[in-house]
């Protein structure tokens, strides 16, 4: 089906403008995210309306605590990624086997808000695998959705261009992006990517107005010494904003690292305390039960505004107030 944001160019190639690998496409090849294809001159979507998995979650799992905590979103995932990323832990619709075979169904874009609101949900995730590159059904998807009541979420990797940034400029709500190392040689050996172009859509984004929250997978031994964790924490709160939630997650081997070791628990409480040092007010712990980094806090006065077990959310009095201080704490809570 036709794709959107890309150009022609001489002897029937196209050039895909979805994301900064601008890839060159020759008639009958597909770009590197396996999904975007050069069908004689004409670039064409092998995923603008096929879906691989949808489920209810809790808004946390994305992981979002400051976007209409305790909702359900409708997450909706598809098939490639403009990623090579060696821990992949949703692999089997990532990364394309280059037989032409894409998994997943066809559904028609206008049946997802409609399962949303069925199953009482009051947004629609684009996620599990990169929703950069099934571009065509979330813009379309997320027009539908907005016009029905619904937010829109997409959780990214943040390889992103402005062209499609922009295009979804007024479709998407709320955004966590990965930023998965603060070295660009991590993003080319590890993920097939470069750093600078997702720092680039982390500032886009907030200047756009969504709500941004912000991942780190924390590997041991590739991503997690206190120095990289600190230049990490100092950009999100210097470029970013000190509001801006940083979720540190434990690694569990996946794909090609499957027997790398885990990531302990006392590294992620580490990564805590450099982002609170580093002057964020909602640093968050992920893939591991902690008390540290569990719990939103008051930027003020340092009270419990919510408590956490697991998924499950318990606010203290008006929604993303502080109950003891009346502080009002960014994010979007209704």
């Amino acid at each position: 089906m036709a794709a959107m944001l890309w150009d022609p160019l001489p002897g029937n190639q196209v050039r895909c403008r979805l994301c900064p690998h601008g890839c060159t496409i020759r008639k009958g090849q597909t770009g590197l995210c396996g999904v975007r294809s050069n069908l004689n001159g004409d670039m064409v979507s092998l995923v603008r309306d096929v879906v691989s998995s949808c489920q209810l979650d809790p808004v946390e799992k994305k992981p979002l605590y400051h976007y209409l905590p305790g909702s359900k979103t409708f997450s909706v995932g598809s098939a490639g990624c403009n990623f090579r990323c060696r821990f992949c832990q949703n692999c089997q619709i990532s990364q394309m086997s280059g037989d032409g075979i894409v998994p997943g169904k066809r559904i028609a874009p206008d049946k997802l808000w409609q399962l949303a609101l069925q199953h009482k949900a009051r947004s629609v995730a684009f996620t599990y695998n990169e929703p950069t590159v099934f571009f065509e059904l979330v813009h379309e998807a997320a027009a539908q959705a907005k016009a029905h009541g619904l937010g829109v979420i997409l959780v990214s990797n943040g390889f992103m261009s402005d062209a499609c940034l922009y295009a979804l400029q007024r479709r998407v709500d709320a955004v966590n992006i990965d930023l998965k190392s603060f070295r660009d040689d991590f993003y080319r050996e590890f993920c097939g990517g470069r750093l600078q172009p997702v720092l680039d859509t982390l500032k886009t984004v907030k200047a756009l107005g969504w709500w941004l929250e912000v991942t780190t997978l924390v590997i041991p031994g590739c991503n997690d010494s206190p120095a990289e964790l600190q230049e990490i924490a100092h950009f999100i709160c210097t470029e970013l904003g000190p509001d801006t939630p940083w979720h540190v997650t434990a690694f569990h081997g996946a794909y090609k690292m499957v027997d790398h070791p885990p990531t302990p628990l006392p590294k992620l409480e580490e990564a805590w305390r450099i982002g609170r040092e580093a002057g964020l007010h909602h640093v968050y712990i992920g893939n591991l039960p902690s008390l540290l980094g569990s719990s939103t806090l008051c930027p003020n006065c340092h009270g419990v505004v919510m408590d956490r077990q697991g998924w499950q959310v318990k606010r203290r009095g008006t929604p993303g107030q502080c109950p003891a201080c009346k502080t009002q704490l960014a994010g979007v809570w209704r």
